[in-house]
C-alpha cells in the first residue's frame, strides 16, 4: 500500500522531460528536493497522482518555482562518449561521424547509439535500452526498438562505418566491428 504521509514542510516536485538526457539534467538541477519524480510525459505524472489519490483540484502548497536555465547549460546533457574506432557521436548536434562523413540522427537514434557507444562490446538488454532511450519499462512487442536499430544500421552503412549493431537473440544489442 502506498503511503503519502510526509511532513508538512516537505514537497514533491514532478519533472516532465521527454528524453533521458533532459531527465538527467532535471535530476542534477533538482537534486536537493525533498521528493522528486521524473517522468517522460504529463500522462505519466497524472497516472502517478491518480494512484496516490491526489487530484488536480487538490491543495497547492507552494507556487511553482521558475527554474533558471544556467545550471542546465553548465552540465552537459550527455557526456561525449569515447570514439569507437573512427566512429564519433556528436551529442550536441545529434550526428554520428565516421572519418570525414557525418549523418544526422533522430533523438531516439541518438540516445540508442549513445548507450551502445558508451560501452562498446557490452550487451545492452532490451529492458535496459528501453529504459535509457524511451524512459520507461514498457517493452511491448519490441518493433519500435528494431525499427531504430534498422535505421541506425542503414545510416552506419551509408557512412561506410566498419562497426555495426549486432543482436544477441532474446537478450539485446551491442556495438561490434562489422563482419
Amino acid at each position: 500500500m502506498l503511503s503519502m504521509e510526509t511532513p508538512s514542510d516537505s514537497s514533491l516536485i514532478i519533472g516532465v522531460a521527454a528524453s533521458t538526457a533532459e531527465r538527467v539534467n532535471l535530476a542534477r538541477l533538482l537534486g536537493e528536493a525533498d521528493a522528486l519524480l521524473l517522468v517522460s510525459s504529463a500522462d505519466q505524472a497524472r497516472a502517478f497522482l491518480e494512484l496516490t489519490g491526489v487530484t488536480a483540484a487538490g491543495p497547492v502548497l507552494a507556487p511553482p518555482t521558475v527554474l533558471q536555465p544556467a545550471p542546465i547549460k553548465a552540465v552537459p546533457a550527455m557526456a561525449a562518449p569515447a570514439p569507437v574506432g573512427e566512429l564519433r557521436l556528436d551529442v550536441d548536434r545529434r550526428v554520428v561521424r565516421w572519418k570525414d562523413r557525418e549523418m544526422p540522427l533522430t533523438r531516439l537514434e541518438h540516445d540508442f547509439l549513445h548507450c551502445l557507444v558508451t560501452e562498446p562490446g557490452r550487451v545492452w538488454t532490451y529492458q535496459r535500452l528501453h529504459h535509457a532511450v524511451w524512459g520507461n519499462e514498457h517493452l511491448g512487442h519490441g518493433s519500435h526498438i528494431h525499427s531504430v536499430v534498422k535505421r541506425l544500421r542503414q545510416k552506419l552503412a551509408n557512412l561506410g562505418a566498419t562497426v555495426t549493431i549486432h543482436a544477441v537473440r532474446g537478450v539485446g544489442f551491442h556495438l561490434l566491428p562489422a563482419t
